[in-house]
């Protein structure tokens, strides 16, 4: 790798794994092809959708099928060489007419679960379908729509097939989604992690930063966090280093190999689980620990009756939105507790670390002081 080549894309290039497609990007195609179909007749194949992040791939479909009022397009999801349990599952999303007025309404169809708890970025009752996905849903009916003059009004259903037994291997009924899979993605990529693989790849991060002269890096769990330290601090994409699960990677190597400033940036969740104390933020090597949320609450001035709704809330963010309605600040406690973690992997090498805790949206929900 050249001085010149760093940042996410230089990273998932250096592992040489291949990315595949998310749920939200296969129903993202199906929906696209099936409304296509139900205003032409015709249904593209292959049906081409554009990422949020610009990447335009195309996708062959599975499954057509086309009657009165309706429409039905199938792609089967490829997770490139990610160990994903979804990876060869096919994605069915029926598009059907509404009246004017109407909108974009969705509905979980047989495979995909609905929401029964709090504390998910989603309405209890709601299809698991997440905000990102349905953005992009929305999006492709409006250009659809405004190519062949349609109205845009429709009902949009996703299904999986197999999804439900699928969805036993996945948190879901742990997070009361009941009934199958949620549709996923925040790029529409999936980006592959063999753990030697990616880990090495940090390191070839960390290594061009500091030959690139740069100073202050950031370790981002995802594309969110990406956005978000970019537009606090200005970084270059060369200082941006995508540790996605591996915080321990990032940490271990930076003590080596010092910087004058770390920033660590993710979702509330991930973080809570590096402030407990855990190195691999995976789901499944490490849980939020919402016992030890409890007790960070408890020290920032939550009562016992609070400090007891946060040691059984559903998720992280059930438990942060808790504090936030008591005025407890238990995203910046958890930033404190995370930094201090880190700090304490360093064992003194000469780095300056500051943590940023996000929600789905992106939104700074807790920070600590660099230190």
């Amino acid at each position: 790798m050249g001085e010149t080549e760093g940042g996410r894309s230089a990273q998932l290039k250096h592992t040489g794994l291949r990315p595949g497609w998310t749920t939200g990007a296969c129903a993202t195609a199906a929906a696209t092809a099936a409304y296509t179909a139900l205003l032409t007749g015709d249904f593209p194949d292959p049906v081409t959708i554009t990422l949020p992040k610009g990447q335009t791939p195309a996708f062959a479909l599975a499954v057509e099928e086309l009657a009165e009022g309706r429409a039905t397009a199938g792609v089967v999801k490829d997770a490139g060489d990610d160990p994903d349990v979804t990876h060869g599952a096919l994605v069915r999303v029926t598009v059907r007419r509404l009246p004017p007025g109407s909108g974009v309404v969705f509905r979980a169809g047989p495979g995909v679960g609905t929401v029964t708890l709090p504390g998910l970025p989603l309405d209890v009752g709601e299809p698991a379908i997440n905000p990102v996905p349905r953005q992009m849903l929305r999006d492709h009916i409006a250009r659809v729509a405004a190519e062949h003059r349609g109205s845009g009004d429709v009902e949009v259903t996703v299904s999986v097939d197999d999804g439900e037994e699928i969805a036993r291997s996945t948190w879901n009924p742990r997070l009361g989604i009941l009934g199958g899979l949620s549709i996923l993605g925040t790029t529409g990529v999936v980006v592959p992690y063999s753990c030697s693989a990616w880990i090495d790849s940090i390191r070839r991060g960390v290594d061009v930063a500091r030959a690139a002269g740069h100073t202050h890096v950031a370790g981002c769990t995802g594309s969110t966090s990406e956005k978000t330290v970019v537009a606090e601090y200005g970084l270059p994409e060369l200082a941006l280093l995508d540790m996605g699960d591996f915080a321990g990677a990032v940490l271990k190597y930076v003590r080596r190999h010092p910087v004058d400033r770390l920033t660590v940036c993710g979702g509330f969740a991930k973080l809570s689980k590096l402030a407990a104390g855990h190195l691999d933020l995976h789901s499944a090597r490490s849980q939020v620990d919402k016992p030890f949320l409890a007790e960070l609450a408890r020290r920032g001035g939550a009562d016992e009756a609070l400090g007891a709704e946060v040691a059984v809330a559903n998720t992280g963010l059930a438990a942060l939105r808790l504090c936030l309605a008591r005025g407890v600040p238990l995203g910046d406690l958890v930033a404190v507790a995370a930094r201090d973690q880190a700090l304490s992997v360093l064992r003194g090498a000469p780095v300056a670390v500051d943590v940023i805790c996000i929600d789905r949206a992106g939104v700074v929900v807790g920070r600590s002081s660099v230190r």
